[in-house]
């Protein structure tokens, strides 16, 4: 069985210019996409016309449509959502970085994500896609010195998404959040690019340290529901952690962990955890699970 991308015709679409004084490239395939979608979506149920309309019909561009989306379900009374979009304008034509994670972020939910094989899904409902948005919103904020913007995003994302992301973490591209629902993130973790994570996981301190003293997920990790990764260790590359797991140990690069604490169970240069979503992994974590401290 062939392990190609689900999205590969439209990932080129990553690798392309996206906002310049023209707009969005004439042949960018993952925005014609989508709106093929919307009008589709709209021939089904034309009780979301309202719905399509603003979010997709009438944007000029993917990056333009993320954008509203995104503001629109964080506004609130104390802060309108054309005050998020503004902030989102001046961070996109900062770092055009973040609109390519725009975009290799949603064909991660389409690669990855068995339930889902429509755009439309993770730009309209996911609130795991929006979640992670809303933080590279954050993220640039609290780097360009709107500390105060960037705590009322996170509190606002937590109150939305229930995440709770801190502005100062450092999330790569191609990053799936599954769920999102109970997903915590210290000030100083990072994660990398290509890492997949479900719900309920905290990439946490171990009590009142200073410092740098939270996770490093490397590129290519898979970290499943439940799974507790405390102090400043590292996830190696393409490591996977099982669900229910607390990491209190660095995890070398292509392993498995499981057990409370975690142990190696498996190492594999073969898998690649962040696509494969197995969090449960057999038999051969659960015949190593322990109840230690």
């Amino acid at each position: 069985m062939s392990t190609a991308p689900r999205h590969l015709i439209l990932v080129e679409s990553v690798r392309r210019p996206l906002l310049d004084s023209r707009g969005p490239a004439h042949d960018d395939l993952l925005w014609s996409k989508l709106r093929e979608e919307a009008e589709d979506a709209y021939e089904r149920e034309p009780t979301l016309s309202a719905l399509l309309r603003r979010a997709i019909v009438d944007r000029a561009s993917f990056e333009d449509a993320v954008i509203h989306r995104v503001a629109s379900r964080l506004a609130s009374d104390l802060v309108a959502g054309a005050q998020i979009i503004a902030a989102f304008g001046r961070a996109l034509r900062d770092d055009p970085d973040i609109a390519l994670a725009f975009r290799a972020d949603i064909n991660a939910v389409i690669d990855r994500d068995p339930a889902c094989d429509r755009f439309i899904e993770p730009f309209l409902y996911f609130k795991g896609y929006h979640a992670i948005q809303t933080h590279r919103l954050a993220h640039w904020l609290w780097d360009h010195g709107q500390t105060d913007f960037a705590l009322y995003l996170q509190s606002r994302s937590s109150d939305v998404f229930q995440t709770d992301i801190h502005p100062a973490a450092r999330i790569g591209k191609g990053v799936f959040l599954d769920h999102a629902t109970g997903f915590v993130v210290g000030a100083t973790a990072v994660i990398d690019d290509d890492v997949s994570i479900l719900q309920n996981v905290t990439l946490g301190g171990t009590g009142k340290d200073s410092g740098d003293r939270h996770p490093k997920v490397r590129r290519g990790a898979m970290i499943g529901a439940g799974a507790k990764v405390l102090g400043n260790i590292e996830l190696g590359e393409f490591s996977r952690i099982a669900a229910g797991s607390v990491v209190l140990r660095p995890v070398p690069a292509y392993s498995t962990v499981a057990g409370v604490p975690a142990k190696v169970v498996g190492v594999s240069r073969k898998s690649e955890p962040y696509r494969d979503m197995d969090q449960i992994l057999g038999q051969l974590a659960y015949d190593s699970f322990t109840f230690e401290i």
